[in-house]
């Protein structure tokens, strides 16, 4: 229910989208990355992810899967620090913590996603 003119009216201040929250770098664990890239469609993310320039929505990837569990396999992706998520207007763009990820597990990343092309 609208508490004042402004907001009866549609005319209030839009709030702030709340942080979307990672892990951080010293938080990422083995177990969770492991599990997050057992899953085959949560892998074919991480391959176009590491195969692309720039940060593509959540819904420009073509997966198998309905709008709502893609979304749960981009959270599994993001709460183990797969990836990284940042919220533009409705959107979600996403990029690979590659970064991260070779420091706390050097060369697992590399090794999973070409093992997937094999």
């Amino acid at each position: 229910m609208a508490t004042n003119t402004a907001e009866r009216a549609g005319t209030a201040e839009p709030r702030a989208a709340e942080p979307i929250p990672h892990p951080a770098r010293e938080e990422i664990e083995l177990a969770a990355v492991l599990h997050a890239l057992s899953d085959p469609v949560r892998l074919q993310i991480v391959a176009s992810l590491a195969g692309c320039e720039g940060s593509p929505t959540c819904g420009s990837f073509n997966v198998p899967v309905t709008k709502s569990t893609c979304t749960h396999h981009f959270k599994v992706l993001r709460e183990a620090g797969v990836l990284h998520q940042r919220q533009v207007g409705t959107s979600r763009l996403n990029s690979l913590r590659t970064a991260d990820l070779e420091a706390r597990f050097p060369g697992l990343l590399n090794t999973v996603l070409q093992a997937a092309r094999a």
